[in-house]
């Protein structure tokens, strides 16, 4: 499939599969993860980042994780996965995104 026709992500889609791929979290988790990332307080609201997991969901490129549970203590808590294209995907944006990066870099030294 062609990673082409996935981007540009949103911000919060791109956060999300960031985020997943450095390993399976819940929704909650993910957001903790990118607060602790700081990304100059680019914080999406639960709502926001719900709708992504929904639309990365439909995408394929996340999945739900094969365990299905953050823990023991909260079964309700959906844990999800990057699929192979969303890795592919993420690394096309990161790809995307450098030059427009190494710019503003070279811009503000």
């Amino acid at each position: 499939m062609n990673v082409d026709q996935f981007l540009p992500l949103r911000p919060v889609e791109f956060q999300v599969l960031a985020s997943l791929s450095q390993g399976n979290r819940h929704g909650y988790a993910i957001l903790q993860e990118i607060e602790e990332r700081g990304e100059g307080g680019a914080v999406p609201g639960l709502a926001t980042l719900y709708r992504a997991i929904v639309r990365l969901e439909k995408e394929t490129l996340i999945s739900r994780a094969e365990n299905g549970v953050a823990s023991v203590d909260d079964e309700r808590r959906r844990v999800y996965s990057i699929t192979p294209l969303g890795k592919d995907v993420v690394k096309a944006e990161a790809r995307r995104l450098a030059p427009m990066v190494d710019l503003v870099k070279g811009a503000t030294t």
